[in-house]
């Protein structure tokens, strides 16, 4: 590469799209409630709504499928993301003095 224009009058580049680094996707994961026999459903739906943005209708499945099955799928995000609405329910839990567990796994 020079700076000295061509015999057309243009610069030269040695810049090509090859050298651009590929980004990949960030990894996924699944944030869950956990059911136990203490933490109240209308506290569940109230976090769903609150944490996860969840409509009522939706909220309220989601607490279904955690008392039914023993645990429910509210979301799945980035790691960062993840951890936080994992922070913020137990950090609401403990708040309410309910013993409601929050996790997160690999999606």
């Amino acid at each position: 590469m020079s700076n000295q224009p061509n015999e057309d009058g243009k610069y030269e580049s040695s810049f090509t799209t090859d050298s651009i680094p590929q980004l990949e996707q960030p990894r996924m994961y699944r944030v869950i409630l956990h059911n136990d026999h203490y933490t109240t459903m209308d506290f569940v739906v109230t976090v769903l709504i609150k944490v996860f943005h969840r409509s009522a209708a939706e909220a309220t499945k989601i607490m279904i499928d955690v008392h039914k099955r023993g645990k429910g799928l509210c979301g799945v995000y980035t790691f960062d993301i993840a951890l936080t609405k994992v922070a913020q329910v137990d950090k609401m839990a403990k708040e309410s003095e309910f013993p409601l567990k929050c996790s997160y796994e690999p999606a």
